[in-house]
């Protein structure tokens, strides 16, 4: 009998491994990956990965400039490479994150994440295999959108948290979402005081929402759920199209020979009675839907200060390297 990782990807999902590790993703045979400044800095505390670190250092060294420069260069450079390692390792894509800080400057972000494909190209990888992943602010979305149009530059907005910001991601023709789950649950669970069973998971029915919305109403842009805490908020999203899931679950998913039946289906959403919104021209239509969402504001503030203190962190080890 497949095991559950198996039947998850005979659902039609695609599995995508969430980690900076790239040492164990092969082993789940993943098509895609994603990493973030958490996962990147978690990874470089690992000896293996030294190598790495110093030649993004040394990298930076022979651009030259000023001590703050060298550090932002080596950063940059050190994406890269953890990407490139991946790439070595995955038939698909991988997400590359623009730095958190900015997170709500257009220009800044469009800026950094043509520096990162230029980058990427430098070292052999074109642009097609690559997702620039992108906080979804108002700026951010913006800013995807830009990408896509403009230069051909797939993005992924991440730290998602709610229908406002899906609807507005799908409007600007991003090409993959990152609604999270698990943080979702994180707040519920601290407001109500209670425990969800994964058949009432609130993450797992935010996701559930965007997918058929998406599915309704005819968008391409693709729904990767993730930040998951369990295996049951992700067998409650078999059939996603993708799930970008951390090497921890996809071994206890790879070890259970549990039931995966297919739960989320696009061709039934064409019947569901969904109202459709637009917000692609109302950047204040946008901010007061959102506004109105506790839980994603807060979510997405946490998120943004939780990946720029990281990527301050990382700044911090280049910096001592460099002197």
């Amino acid at each position: 009998m497949p095991n559950s990782l198996e039947q998850l990807k005979a659902t039609g999902t695609v599995v995508v491994s969430d980690s900076g590790d790239f040492a164990s993703i092969g082993k789940y045979k993943p098509q895609d990956a994603t990493t973030n400044p958490s996962l990147i800095l978690a990874a470089t505390k690992k000896a293996e990965y030294a190598a790495l670190l110093d030649e993004a250092v040394k990298q930076a060294k022979s651009e030259g400039g000023s001590i703050d420069t060298q550090v932002d260069s080596a950063l940059d450079h050190l994406l890269v490479q953890f990407g490139k390692k991946i790439l070595e390792i995955i038939p698909g894509k991988v997400s590359t994150e623009v730095d958190a800080a900015f997170s709500f400057d257009t220009k800044a972000s469009v800026d950094k994440a043509l520096h990162i494909i230029k980058l990427y190209e430098k070292e052999g990888i074109s642009k097609d295999r690559v997702l620039i992943k992108i906080a979804s602010t108002w700026e951010g979305i913006k800013a995807a959108e830009i990408l896509q149009r403009d230069h051909g530059i797939n993005t992924n907005l991440t730290l998602m948290f709610s229908l406002v910001q899906a609807i507005a991601a799908a409007e600007a023709g991003a090409f993959l979402i990152s609604p999270f789950v698990g943080r979702i649950l994180d707040w519920f669970k601290a407001a109500t005081k209670k425990d969800y069973s994964k058949e009432e998971d609130p993450g797992v029915s935010s996701v559930k929402s965007i997918f058929n919305y998406y599915k309704k109403f005819g968008y391409k842009t693709i729904v990767m759920g993730a930040s998951f805490r369990n295996t049951g908020e992700i067998t409650e999203l078999a059939g996603c199209d993708y799930l970008t899931i951390s090497p921890n679950l996809l071994e206890e998913l790879m070890n259970s020979d549990a039931d995966v039946p297919k739960k989320l289906d696009a061709a039934g959403a064409s019947s569901l009675d969904i109202e459709k919104k637009s917000y692609i021209n109302s950047e204040a239509n946008f901010r007061f839907d959102f506004n109105e969402d506790q839980m994603a504001v807060e979510k997405l503030r946490e998120g943004i200060s939780k990946f720029a203190a990281d990527a301050v962190t990382l700044k911090g080890i280049i910096k001592s390297k460099l002197q």
